[in-house]
């Protein structure tokens, strides 16, 4: 038997001589292949002695004042033979009582990869700050030309890719109309693509940065989160090329919103203040304001617009640490707004949202409390604040409405990823298989630094080989790969014409073995789908139909319409940005009165590269005909093809057998056992699907898959 210590933050917790203290492991199942950030969580039971009953402060007796706060989760770890096993995070279930007596604390251990949910929780992506100066864009003609022809490079961490929200553009030689989205340069007439149309797209790469730089410990969380560079690096293109169309609204962008910075209001109380950050200073408000028999009476917002902007139309947004707490209705003149009463710390920024020039005079904002029964109160504001017609393109207020954990889920799907948390606590983010963009795969490979390459342990000698179990590998009939967003104009056409979804793929392993007709006959009737939270746009490739011969032009755009021609809004849409420059010159709308004419743009694109020749990988799950390389089928290197064809396969494989049995490992295997290490059996090799350890006697229920 071995020596079980657990521990909640450095305080050795008492446990019952005769509890089983058990885990189970799993990184990539066979029977939840999208199950991503994996590891293990376990629920037991610990005496209520004098020691845990110090611990967790008498947890049952709820008259304790500052008693044990069960709602947080505290650091933890498991020690073997009194050598570090595994670390994470404990939560305190509640108390058994017998006799009214305190017997039993529930806790909950959990793995340090399940702490990733618990601290991202339910933000979006529109919590993020971008507050690097690099960030700072604004939303006029020239802000968007000069976008539209960035040059590649470090510098192209925002574009203006050619997708325009509602008009649709084309290319016909000699048509020389006014206002029109004729993208032809010929003539004299303004016409082209008008900058309105067009909206800016951030580098997938540049989230990943200001996720990593938000949930710092310098921020105030527990622990940092650090993504490792085995896939999201500079020079993994796959992932480095990839963007995120700027597109929070359907049709034109998210109106300008002026984000009002307040004066610092004075506050005479003293003590351990709470501070609310408005705009770029801050109202001090008294610690514990809102607890207890503190509260505060009123929350207002006074605006007043001069009296030459007495008419326009704005309303007033109140955000809570980037997540919008208030939005008024749209309204004209001097206001009062009664936004929910505070009862959250934060960052509380105040934004006025318009379409049309406008000055207000002051914005005022009023807070008054009580204090036990003493009153209090602080008033800041803002005079004389324009808010300009031009406005600052703000990268929170126009990114997609998507929460940060779902936009990692989505692309941990799309490129079938795993992740762990290694020694030093960074996330290791790995594709599960070798590609050839990643020469740093989960099953094959150690990480960039060199560790956590897998083992192959011979383990016959301590397997029970008088019983075990050979089952089927996997329980499904099919499996379908899909994007929840495929309602643009074209993807709904091309839906309509084939009967498939845009990039769409159904995996049927296996076919009736006496060939009648290609039909499946699978022996399970259940259809698992892996489906990604983004849009995934079907693009076009100009043609100059103003030529005699038709020619294809080198411009690529995207057209966010539904099958109506209505702006779209859809979900959060991912491409390639690949530049064109050389090619087709084409007529950009700078204003009602002038244009510029540029071969040198951005094309949006489902594939890494424009020519086959030059490279095969798109973000299709099925192999589909190429939107630039008309009617080509040469670019296979699918995200099926190349990131879960050959788990997925492997899987379907009719040799492939899911193996149950029983082992008692040795504490030298148990302390430094991977799941992507490998078991030897009787000269068998398997991978590990799951495993289940019993702590104290080493008894080890596993279930492994052979290779095959």
């Amino acid at each position: 038997m071995q020596d079980l210590q657990l521990y909640i933050e450095n305080d050795r917790l008492d446990l019952f001589k005769d509890e089983t203290v058990s885990l189970t492991q799993t990184i990539q199942n066979v029977k939840q292949i999208d199950k991503i950030f994996t590891s293990f969580s376990k629920t037991f039971s610990v005496p209520a002695s004098k020691n845990n009953n110090k611990i967790f402060k008498h947890y049952y007796n709820f008259n304790i004042v500052d008693g044990y706060d069960a709602r947080k989760k505290k650091v933890g770890r498991i020690e073997l033979n009194t050598l570090p096993f595994q670390s994470g995070l404990i939560k305190l279930e509640g108390v058994t009582l017998k006799n009214n007596l305190a017997h039993t604390y529930r806790i909950t251990f959990f793995g340090n990869t399940v702490e990733l949910t618990d601290i991202l929780g339910e933000d979006g992506l529109d919590s993020l700050a971008f507050s690097n100066a690099k960030y700072d864009l604004t939303y006029n003609s020239s802000g968007v030309l000069a976008k539209m022809q960035q040059a590649t490079g470090a510098g192209a961490y925002i574009i203006t890719p050619l997708i325009t929200h509602t008009d649709r553009l084309y290319f016909r030689q000699g048509e020389d109309i006014a206002d029109s989205d004729n993208l032809w340069p010929g003539g004299s007439a303004v016409k082209g693509v008008d900058f309105k149309q067009l909206k800016y797209a951030l580098r997938l790469y540049e989230i990943i940065e200001e996720i990593e730089l938000k949930y710092t410990i310098a921020n105030g969380y527990a622990s940092d989160i650090v993504f490792s560079e085995d896939f999201f690096n500079t020079t993994n293109l796959s992932f480095y090329n990839l963007y995120m169309w700027l597109h929070r609204k359907s049709g034109n962008v998210q109106p300008p919103e002026q984000v009002v910075s307040f004066e610092t209001a004075v506050n005479a109380w003293t003590g351990s203040p709470t501070q609310i950050i408005i705009g770029y200073s801050t109202i001090t408000i008294p610690a514990s304001l809102v607890t207890g028999s503190n509260k505060i009476l009123v929350n207002q917002i006074t605006a007043t617009p001069d009296s030459a902007s007495a008419s326009i139309k704005y309303s007033l947004v109140v955000t809570l640490n980037g997540s919008t707490v208030f939005t008024s209705l749209q309204v004209t003149g001097t206001q009062t707004f009664n936004p929910p009463l505070l009862v959250a710390n934060g960052v509380y920024t105040v934004s006025i949202v318009h379409e049309t020039s406008l000055v207000f005079t002051s914005i005022a904002w009023n807070i008054e409390g009580e204090i036990g029964a003493t009153s209090w109160s602080d008033t800041a504001t803002r005079n004389s604040l324009t808010a300009a017609e031009t406005f600052d393109f703000q990268v929170p207020n126009q990114i997609p409405d998507i929460s940060i954990m779902s936009f990692l889920t989505g692309l941990f799907k799309m490129f079938n990823l795993v992740a762990y948390v290694n020694n030093d606590r960074v996330i290791v983010v790995r594709p599960l298989e070798a590609t050839s963009g990643v020469s740093h795969s989960y099953y094959t490979s150690a990480d960039v630094s060199g560790l956590d390459a897998p083992i192959n342990y011979n383990i016959s000698e301590y397997t029970d080989t008088t019983q075990s179990e050979v089952n089927i590998a996997l329980p499904y009939k099919e499996i379908i790969y899909a994007y929840e967003g495929t309602g643009t104009y074209l993807a709904k056409q091309h839906n309509q014409l084939f009967g498939s979804a845009w990039g769409a793929l159904k995996y049927i392993g296996g076919t009736d073995p006496l060939g009648t007709g290609g039909l499946n006959f699978n022996t399970s009737t259940e259809v698992y789908k892996v489906i990604v939270p983004f849009e995934h746009m079907k693009f076009e490739r100009l043609i100059n139909v103003g030529s005699a011969a038709n020619t294809p032009t080198t411009i690529q755009w995207g057209y966010s319409v539904n099958e109506n021609t209505e702006p779209y809004i859809g979900k959060p849409l991912i491409f390639y940005g690949i530049r064109q420059s050389g090619g087709f010159n084409l007529s950009f709308q700078d204003s009602p009165s002038a244009r510029t004419i540029t071969n040198s743009y951005w094309i949006p694109s489902n594939s890494l590269y424009q020519a086959s020749s030059s490279g095969k990988e798109n973000i299709n799950f099925n192999n589909e005909l190429n939107e630039y390389e008309f009617n080509s089928d040469q670019f296979t290197e699918t995200l099926f093809s190349v990131y879960h064809s050959e788990y997925i396969i492997d899987v379907f494989n009719q040799s492939r057998r899911l193996t149950e049995v029983t082992s008692f490992l040795p504490l030298r295997i148990t302390y430094n056992l991977k799941l992507n290490d490998t078991f030897t059996i009787n000269s068998n090799t398997y991978r590990i699907n799951s495993i289940n350890t019993d702590l104290q006697s080493g008894k080890s229920k596993m279930e492994l898959l052979n290779k095959v």
